[in-house]
């Protein structure tokens, strides 16, 4: 999966940056979503593009993500785990993360929005989007913490809701016009390539030289 992910990232990014066919996807998106909403006018499927959107601004997704963390450390020292702390520089880290890989790429590609308008001195760009990465790795980081402290059941739970949680985002982004389509893909990409090497580092906790069970937590 990171290798397919990482070659879409690079194939995308490499269309953006030499404003390639692929970026005709992206018009063509923009459009089927305005005949939509020419078509069938709702101020209820707008406002609920602008309510998704901020799920992805820093907060709600920074202190959710933060919360999972110090949620997920006292399950562990609650069991008498060792290492019990480690929820909480993950989260940390990863709070720290994420305008790194975002903010130095927007302002190489300083691709315009949808509306056209042309980058002011003060603006990085719109490629990749902001709104998703965020979303779309605290959500992701937080479900990961707080699966390593649930059952299997709990745990997929988590999955599903961090996964829709960052469709969503990025579909309110799109519809509202924030962000083209690719805008968003990209950062779905970069979500992945931190999500997947995190999921099979992070341990489980250990209680009495054993790994606990997500059951024995609870």
């Amino acid at each position: 999966m990171p290798v397919v992910v990482a070659v879409v990232l690079l194939a995308v990014s490499w269309q953006v940056a030499v404003a390639g066919p692929l970026l005709g996807l992206d018009r063509w998106v923009r459009r089927a979503v305005h005949t939509a909403r020419r078509d069938a006018p709702s101020a209820l499927f707008d406002h609920l593009g602008h309510a998704l959107s901020d799920l992805g601004s820093s907060v709600p997704a920074i202190p959710a993500l933060l919360l999972a963390g110090g949620s997920a450390a006292w399950w562990w020292r609650r069991s008498g785990a060792g290492r019990w702390w480690l929820p909480l520089p993950v989260a940390a880290l990863t709070a720290g993360l994420i305008p790194l890989l975002v903010v130095p790429a927007k302002a190489a590609f300083a691709r315009p929005g949808p509306l056209g308008d042309p980058l002011t001195p003060e603006q990085w760009g719109w490629y990749p989007s902001g709104h998703t990465a965020t979303a779309t790795i605290s959500y992701g980081v937080a479900a990961l913490l707080l699966a390593r402290v649930s059952g299997p059941r709990a745990a997929r739970g988590l999955a599903a809701g961090a996964a829709v949680l960052a469709l969503g985002v990025g579909a309110g982004l799109v519809w509202s016009d924030f962000h083209w389509l690719l805008d968003v893909v990209a950062s779905w990409c970069l979500a992945v390539l931190v999500l997947w090497p995190l999921d099979r580092w992070l341990p489980r906790p250990e209680v009495g030289g054993r790994q606990a069970s997500g059951s024995s937590l609870r």
